[in-house]
């Protein structure tokens, strides 16, 4: 299983943002977790699953705006699950730990733990994709945004007021065609991780 955790970054002096990130991601991805979305210490954020797809995406969704310090944790997990997260144990709650309390030293804020070498091959890809996510400009964010929701450049272009090949433009600038490329095979490789570290109940 796969355990992330997440820790406010300058949280005595940043507005708190632990319970609305809680709920947002409850909310939107609340059906492929294993348990509800806790928060736990204050500010610090946590959660449950076996869909890589799913941790891909809540990394990235984290990480965006450089507020959180994120931990990825391979392994098992104790069984049968209880009701509340914050009670749940095993080898891929303490491989998060281990993750979060590292990525608070690293740069980007992630890093990945699990009983088995390909853990640091798995994170120096997900670091890659997000030093590529950091160079993105607000136009390109704008331009990202409106994909990932389903739009086609042609109307993107028609909404911001630009010609197509300036949208074009923009989606390579911002490199959204391999990031798009990369997240399935950036979750296969979290998956396999997974798969690795032992028994999956």
């Amino acid at each position: 299983m796969i355990v992330v955790t997440a820790d406010q970054v300058s949280s005595r002096t940043q507005a708190d943002l632990a319970g609305a990130e809680r709920d947002r991601i409850q909310r939107e991805h609340g059906a492929r977790l294993l348990l509800p979305v806790a928060r736990n210490a204050g500010d610090e954020i946590q959660l449950l699953t076996r869909d890589a797809r799913t941790v891909v995406e809540v990394v990235f969704e984290l990480t965006r705006d450089g507020a959180w310090s994120v931990g990825i944790g391979c392994g098992e997990v104790r069984t049968p699950l209880p009701s509340d997260i914050r009670e749940a144990s095993g080898e891929a709650f303490f491989a998060a730990r281990d993750a979060v309390e590292r990525a608070k030293k690293s740069s980007p804020r992630l890093a990945v733990e699990a009983a088995h070498d390909d853990a640091a091959h798995v994170e120096a890809l997900f670091k890659l994709a997000l030093l590529l996510r950091e160079r993105r400009s607000d136009q390109g964010w704008e331009v990202y945004d409106r994909i990932v929701a389903g739009a086609m450049q042609s109307e993107i272009a028609d909404e911001l007021g630009v010609s197509a090949p300036a949208i074009s433009s923009r989606m390579k600038s911002a490199n959204i065609r391999a990031e798009l490329d990369a997240v399935p095979a950036l979750a296969r490789l979290l998956e396999n991780l997974d798969s690795s570290t032992g028994a999956r109940a």
